[in-house]
């Protein structure tokens, strides 16, 4: 079984360029990844796949059912209460495999965003689509969760459509992968450290084409520029203008060029210069190399006067009806940069609300929530937008920086949720913040983005709470943890480490 795209154009209404123009590719049975950039087009490609959305133009064939698998676990799937409800050999199979209790359906809106995503999932796989797209699959997932997630998508046997920055699911799972950029979409064997290499290796080869026509094209103008030259004396030597009335000799010699045709050989060796630089500005041009933009970031703020930001006596936070969250007396400094670590569904970002609400009234703070809400994101479009153009540019420089296209950002409505997270971190640089708080920042990013926010947030001046199942990004930018861990008696409690 395959599933084709051919030749797909969409442009989201009101967007100055299309989001997809003139994309064909083919999908066969197993895993296919999808990777690239934040607002290149892979979630418009998938919903249309899905028939969620209508391309302007191009087709989608053959027709299957197929289910996507949003980014966002925020909104039970419409399947909830059916899959709730079964007690097929399936059904069962995928609650003991992806660890999913029985009441979780029943008590959706109380659930962490990485148990969201494993019900999510679950009601995908249950449904038995001919086609499966999932869009970030990974996401709020901590390693157990992940590993459960691999091994449940594996035995997927239809056509498989993943979108992921993970890395290692991607290696894992996939056969090929389509390596998507703005305009462009290109299918390479292998999961995704094989197509990367090969994608690198490539681009690599084109820097090095690049320049040599680049020392060709400069070659050429400079050889155009002393044909013009030699055209240009010989020219005003043909006039008879310049020829003594007495002289000639002179006379003589310009009838024999003209007889001969030596007198617009230097014109005709122009022309032909021209031709050639002209021909060399178009090898020039026919060099496409994708754009990288600079990972570096410095971010304008200066640590708290105060030399400790954050002081609280110990909690007793409740998770749920029956749970609950112990703290000891946490304290935070003005450099301080912390992890906030533990499983999902420990309460980790209940945590982060309380100590925000500890914070005295006057901390200069940057929030970024797991998910912001609707209202959040049109009041951050909506402050970029009343900006006068020196600030904006400043902010769409952050965004640059940050492994995204400033022209995407202003296309307002249609940002990617991976650039309305760089937005609003971007905003927030503005303020000169004496604190930063990020929520699992890593969802929605595409792994040049997660390099770019990492050495962002390793080189802020201030205090850093990050709470993230990213290892990596940990590693790189905090020292110190407070990790969550669940007792013998079944209480949680925060340590120190």
């Amino acid at each position: 079984m395959q599933f084709t795209l051919s030749d797909i154009h969409y442009t989201y209404p009101g967007a100055a360029s299309p989001a997809l123009a003139g994309i064909t590719v083919t999908f066969p049975t197993g895993w296919t990844g999808v990777v690239g950039d934040n607002g290149c087009g892979k979630t418009t490609l998938a919903r249309i796949a899905c028939g969620d959305l209508k391309p302007d133009a191009g087709t989608v064939a053959p027709r299957l059912v197929a289910h996507y698998c949003a980014q966002d676990a925020t909104a039970p799937p419409s399947a909830l209460t059916d899959f709730a409800c079964a007690y097929d050999e399936v059904a069962m199979r995928l609650r003991r495999d992806l660890g999913v209790d029985d009441d979780w359906a029943w008590r959706y809106d109380t659930l962490s965003g990485g148990q969201r995503k494993l019900v999510q999932i679950a009601c995908a796989l249950w449904e038995q689509p001919d086609v499966l797209v999932v869009d970030e699959p990974t996401n709020h997932a901590d390693a157990p969760a992940r590993a459960a997630i691999r091994a449940a998508l594996a035995r997927f046997s239809g056509v498989g459509i993943l979108i992921a920055h993970d890395r290692a699911l991607l290696d894992a799972l996939c056969t090929q992968c389509l390596l998507m950029a703005p305009g462009s979409a290109v299918m390479r064997p292998g999961g995704y450290t094989q197509a990367a290499a090969q994608a690198e290796l490539e681009r690599d080869t084109a820097l090095q084409w690049r320049e040599a026509a680049r020392r060709e094209q400069r070659r050429l103008a400079r050889e155009t520029q002393r044909r013009r030259e030699e055209a240009s004396r010989t020219a005003s030597r043909r006039s008879g203008r310049n020829i003594a009335k007495h002289d000639n000799d002179a006379r003589f010699r310009r009838r024999l060029a003209v007889v001969s045709g030596q007198d617009g050989k230097t014109g005709r060796l122009a022309s032909r210069m021209e031709a050639r630089l002209a021909r060399a500005d178009a090898e020039v041009e026919a060099i496409r190399i994708d754009k990288r933009y600079d990972a570096d970031a410095w971010v304008d703020a200066a640590p708290s006067r105060r030399p400790v930001l954050l002081r609280t006596e110990p909690l007793a936070l409740p998770l749920g009806e029956t749970t609950t969250l112990h703290t000891p007396a946490l304290h935070l400094d003005s450099r301080d940069h912390v992890a906030l670590a533990g499983g999902n569904g420990k309460g980790k970002t209940t945590l982060v609300g309380a100590l925000l609400g500890h914070l005295p009234q006057d901390t200069t703070r940057l929030y970024v929530p797991q998910e912001p809400d609707r209202a959040t994101r049109q009041a951050t479009l909506a402050r970029l937008a009343g900006m006068g153009t020196e600030r904006r540019g400043r902010v769409l420089s952050i965004v640059a920086r940050l492994n995204s296209s400033p022209e995407r950002v202003l296309e307002g409505d249609a940002i990617s949720p991976g650039e309305m997270r760089k937005l609003m971190l971007a905003l927030g640089v503005l303020d000169r913040p004496e604190l930063i708080v990020m929520d699992e920042p890593t969802n929605y990013l595409d792994v040049g983005s997660i390099r770019a926010l990492e050495a962002m947030l390793a080189a802020f001046p201030g205090a850093l709470l990050l709470v993230s199942h990213d290892a990596a990004l940990v590693e790189a930018t905090t020292s110190t943890t407070w990790r969550i861990r669940r007792q013998d008696t079944g209480e949680l409690w925060l340590a120190v480490d």
